[in-house]
């Protein structure tokens, strides 16, 4: 190209238009993030609570499971301001093999409940990645219908890598759902095994799903589990599975002759059901009601619930010791040259940490 013909106007020329405004809201986004981030008076998260604010209740909920010490005091004020009004409601723990369909077992049995006009929280229990913590918390996408009932209200928590899968904060979140009038709390554990004695601790009726055909029904799971549930139910008895959910269900019965009698002198339920057809739900609500009624009858109920105050007092004391311990600066950095001693062999496991209680118990003590 010549240097004249650079200079030539082309007929292709573009117009400068009109400055196109953003497509994000710079402001709005400002106040959503200033917003998100303010902590509400104490006061404000127990009227919103009591009156049923789903907005205030997962506030509330969001500062129970935090661990900012701010957050912690907090949320111990909304916890004892809430207290007198709890404790009126059925608390249940549902449990079950993987693939034994918990959730959709649960989206059935609380839309069964919630037209009776009862008032359903069901606490999720998602297993968090003990690599990068993270969780998954889809339970409200499994649970469809549950999760735009007005009667219901789902709220999936983190594990958090506590005992068994368990939340760690979850007995501070049913008194708090309670007070915001909640009659129903469902409490799905992950399954995994120490977390069903931890549920255990905390709910008044113990469900444990299973599902037949999938081997030795009696090996499936431990012992101990069979021995604290108060019904088990054969989940997926539709189509083909329903024989061998019969014989299933039988083979759970003459298993549970073999067991010492319950505390509560309640006699463990088993039968089947279908959280795809429906089938047996209903039964399963009734067997719940009955259970309530036999154990606040006897005493039973009120007496569990006593012990788990108990239980939750020093649990409570157990994570705070631990977590003085391992919040402490001096003892993070013995813990970091205990671990290369270990490593280089210099030291065994057990003498390190005897040192390291040894010198946190003599500071604290002096």
């Amino acid at each position: 190209m010549t240097e004249n013909n650079k200079h030539k106007k082309s007929a292709l020329q573009v117009k400068k238009g009109v400055e196109q405004p953003s497509t994000i809201n710079v402001k709005a986004v400002k106040e959503f993030m200033h917003k998100k981030h303010d902590i509400l008076p104490v006061e404000k998260y127990i009227d919103g609570i009591l009156s049923n604010n789903r907005t205030i209740l997962s506030q509330a909920i969001t500062l129970i499971e935090s661990s900012l010490p701010k957050h912690q005091e907090i949320a111990q004020q909304i916890i004892k301001k809430c207290l007198p009004h709890s404790g009126n409601s059925i608390r249940v723990g549902v449990t079950g093999v993987p693939g034994v369909g918990k959730s959709m077992f649960i989206e059935a049995l609380g839309k069964h409940i919630t037209n009776f006009n009862r008032k359903l929280a069901v606490l999720a229990i998602d297993p968090s990645s003990e690599r990068s913590k993270g969780s998954i918390l889809g339970d409200k996408t499994r649970m469809e219908e549950l999760s735009v009932d007005e009667n219901a209200f789902i709220r999936p928590s983190p594990s958090a890598g506590s005992l068994g899968g368990v939340a760690r904060k979850t007995r501070e979140i049913i008194i708090i759902c309670e007070a915001a009038g909640f009659d129903t709390i469902f409490i799905e554990t992950v399954g995994v095994g120490q977390s069903e004695t931890a549920v255990h601790s905390m709910v008044d009726f113990f469900l444990l799903l299973m599902l037949a055909g999938a081997g030795d029904e009696l090996q499936g799971i431990k012992r101990g589990i069979i021995e604290i549930s108060d019904a088990i139910f054969i989940n997926k008895a539709d189509g083909d599975n329903i024989e061998k959910a019969h014989f299933a269900k039988n083979e759970f019965q003459n298993a549970l002759h073999l067991f010492p009698p319950a505390e509560s002198k309640w006699t463990a339920v088993t039968d089947i059901c279908s959280s795809l057809t429906k089938n047996g739900i209903y039964r399963i609500w009734e067997t719940i009601l009955k259970y309530e009624t036999f154990t606040k009858q006897n005493g039973y109920f009120f007496k569990k619930r006593k012990k788990q105050e108990n239980y939750r007092m020093f649990e409570t004391i157990d994570q705070s010791l631990k977590d003085k311990f391992y919040h402490n600066p001096e003892i993070q950095k013995l813990l970091l040259e205990a671990e290369k001693d270990i490593q280089n062999n210099n030291i065994s496991s057990y003498v390190a940490a005897q040192k390291m209680l040894d010198f946190y118990f003599r500071k604290i003590n002096n």
